[in-house]
């Protein structure tokens, strides 16, 4: 089992007594050849500070969008999103960006680390867009907290799977962030690193107090949550 250390959690204290995260009758549609789809229907959910929510559902059911959503990467047909005590779906792009740098990391099921650097240079990345001089200190005792201080130097290709997808963690909790949104973080895992990474997940939540979203279809890992919604052809069930 990973284990981490214990960080400072201020930058989460001004959100112990609210929600983190208020959906309110989110609806997405989107234009297509055979005319309007409907990817969400009037999906309503709140999430409080330090909740693990888990979000599950077949392939289709609108998860991933869902996600996207809330984290403000996307924007609905209607409805609303307050994320962090904002109100975040009346934003422009760059207005939800500035929500999002601090406060917000992501992990992906592909891990999105960027091939030609280092292991140690994807978790400085965005440290370094904050201007933080502290960047490469940060990051390498993130590395050392995954437990890969020796992969410092190690391109993307010269990881294993599970590697990738804590290298891809670490970077995204070397900013501290309020609430971790995670779509399919195990889906190309092995069953080994599958293991691994549900109880990094876990340890981050009850080590950081960090709420976290995550998109699966491993119940496994989704049954370990505190919270677990079931989307079907874009309703919650």
């Amino acid at each position: 089992m990973i284990t981490i250390s214990k960080m400072a959690t201020d930058n989460h204290e001004r959100f112990v007594k609210e929600s983190i995260l208020e959906v309110q009758n989110i609806s997405k549609e989107v234009n297509s050849p055979e005319g309007v789809l409907t990817i969400l229907k009037d999906v309503s959910l709140t999430i409080n500070p330090g909740d693990v929510t888990s979000i599950v559902g077949p392939s289709g059911s609108g998860k991933t969008t869902l996600l996207a959503i809330m984290a403000g990467l996307d924007l609905p047909t209607t409805g609303t999103i307050n994320l962090l005590g904002e109100e975040i779906t009346s934003m422009n792009e760059d207005r939800r960006a500035q929500v999002r740098s601090k406060n917000v990391g992501f992990v992906f099921q592909s891990f999105h680390l960027l091939p030609r650097l280092s292991a140690l240079d994807n978790i400085m990345l965005p440290l370094e867009i904050l201007g933080d001089k502290q960047a490469r200190e940060k990051s390498m005792n993130a590395l050392s907290q995954m437990g890969l201080e020796k992969r410092a130097l190690h391109l993307p290709n010269q990881l294993s799977g599970g590697e990738k997808q804590r290298v891809a963690i670490a970077r995204a909790m070397v900013k501290e962030p309020t609430i971790l949104f995670a779509d399919e973080p195990t889906g190309n895992l092995d069953k080994n690193s599958t293991g691994k990474i549900s109880n990094l997940l876990l340890d981050i939540n009850r080590s950081f107090g960090t709420t976290i979203v995550i998109v699966t279809h491993d119940l496994a890992l989704a049954e370990k949550g505190k919270t677990m919604h079931e989307l079907n052809e874009g309703e919650l069930v």
